[in-house]
């Protein structure tokens, strides 16, 4: 058996044809959906980057493994203690070590390990391969790395590739040798003039004043990244610059489909495509960043094909990425694991018959402090701290009628808030009875100060709400966070 996992940073399913995008940007892998299962209702439990791909890799939500945020105690996957033995338990127990029981090889080639000291994330490879820029690598650095690779070991029988790609991640980066293909083709027909002036009223990280967290500086290193939106045609540098991130991966990726069916190994191959989370472009008036529990950031794509398997089907069932492990474990004879979250989807693979969940949590506490009930028609989200945006507690979306996350139900619809709440607690209680520790980590992050990418920074950024004619919003920032200026 061969595996290939692609792990495709910051990729969010609706940017993609095979999700129905208007624009041509990933033929490639499309070619793959076409040729196996897709997941439509696919979510990652935590995100962002470090506490969604920990959740993978241990196969337990972050409120079990220990990391919700970016930074401080809740940065760490939880030490086992008094009843940890001569190795612990993610040497049999990771994502990669499912393969390795099955009698695999296991390479990784990512820098993710140094990105976040999330060194827990090379448990079960036997090879590793750090590209070297923590992230900030493009597709052409990448491919060569992975081309070898296979090259040397693509004839050989039994092994797992799982690879990293980063171009779609904020700041995007395309080569200029790209150019533009989509310069001629329309935006996404949501994002009016009229939602783009609604989202210039609001405040808050990585909106469209301060594209790049707490400035609107643009970098001349990414000149397709801008520095704020003040027009349609800013808004169109985002999502082009965004977009094309994507195609330049998408054509590596082609190359190593090449390479792959060139050594012969193509028709009993399994191929994932998967990402750690998405990209908000507008939901919640966020641009360029992964930084809520919602559609946006903790949808992601899921495409699956091998031998075995069905071909051109949909799953519209829901999913958590975590659901993977149980569901490789299957697919391949190998026992599963008591201490996984997930629940295996193998017989979707198999005959299409939907395996989902009624409801998903999902989480978010390196930019906010939220967790958000994925149910029905419905996504609700609370939040714990705003990150500055001001949000309220409560907001609630249809999220068939508003994908985009533009109209606020709420108010409307306590009912469903309250259903909501209930399958919150009903969540929680049952996370908090099936782990040996007290402690919630998203408290731990409050207690803490708040999410790391926002701690610190409010004193700062009232100054510029101030010095930009935004000063309005600055008494109701200092009403939720008196803490934060003392």
């Amino acid at each position: 058996m061969r595996v290939l996992l692609l792990d495709l940073d910051s990729t969010r399913p609706d940017h993609l044809g095979c999700y129905g995008y208007h624009r041509n940007t990933s033929p490639n892998i499309d070619r793959i959906a076409a040729e196996g299962v897709r997941f439509d209702n696919y979510y990652t439990s935590d995100a962002p980057c470090f506490p969604s791909r920990t959740a993978l890799m241990t196969g337990r939500f972050g409120i079990h493994n220990g990391v919700v945020g970016h930074g401080g105690t809740a940065a760490d996957v939880r030490h086992e203690g008094i009843t940890r033995d001569f190795r612990d338990k993610l040497a049999s127990e990771s994502f990669p070590a499912i393969f390795r029981r099955a009698g695999m090889k296991t390479a990784l080639i990512s820098p993710f390990g140094e990105r976040h000291s999330a060194w827990t994330f090379y448990a079960g490879f036997n090879e590793m391969y750090n590209t070297g820029k923590g992230g900030l690598e493009s597709a052409e650095e990448v491919s060569p790395v992975v081309l070898d690779w296979l090259e040397r070991n693509a004839d050989e029988e039994n092994w797992m590739l799982y690879v990293n790609f980063w171009d779609p991640h904020t700041p995007y980066r395309a080569p200029e040798s790209l150019g533009n293909p989509f310069e001629h083709e329309p935006l996404p027909d949501w994002i009016t003039e009229d939602v783009l002036q609604e989202h210039q009223k609001k405040v808050g990280p990585h909106g469209v004043n301060e594209i790049n967290m707490y400035n609107s500086e643009v970098s001349p290193d990414y000149p397709r990244h801008p520095g704020e939106i003040r027009s349609m045609e800013d808004l169109r540098a985002m999502v082009d610059g965004y977009d094309c991130g994507i195609r330049h991966m998408d054509e590596h990726i082609g190359a190593i489909f090449e390479l792959l069916i060139h050594k012969g190994v193509w028709d009993d191959l399994i191929i994932i495509i998967t990402a750690d989370h998405g990209e908000n472009m507008g939901e919640l008036g966020i641009y360029g960043e992964h930084g809520t529990a919602d559609q946006g950031t903790c949808r992601i794509p899921m495409i699956i094909r091998g031998p075995g398997m069905m071909k051109g089907v949909t799953d519209n069932e829901l999913h958590y990425h975590l659901d993977l492990l149980p569901t490789m474990a299957e697919y391949m004879n190998v026992s599963p694991v008591q201490s996984w979250d997930g629940i295996s989807y193998a017989e979707s693979l198999r005959s299409g018959k939907g395996s989902g969940r009624d409801y998903l949590v999902v989480s978010q506490c390196a930019h906010v402090c939220q967790r958000s009930v994925r149910f029905g028609d419905w996504l609700y989200i609370r939040t714990y701290h705003d990150g500055y945006h001001l949000f309220d507690k409560e907001m609630l979306f249809h999220i068939h009628e508003d994908v985009h996350e533009q109209h606020n139900l709420a108010s409307e619809r306590p009912d469903l808030c309250r259903e909501a709440v209930y399958l919150l607690n009903e969540w929680h209680d049952l996370m908090m009875a099936t782990m040996p520790f007290d402690v919630d980590p998203l408290w731990t992050v409050m207690k803490e100060g708040g999410p790391y990418h926002a701690k610190g920074h409010l004193p700062r950024y009232i100054e510029r709400l101030r010095n930009t004619g935004r000063g309005e919003a600055v008494p109701e920032l200092i009403r939720r966070h008196p803490q934060e200026l003392a």
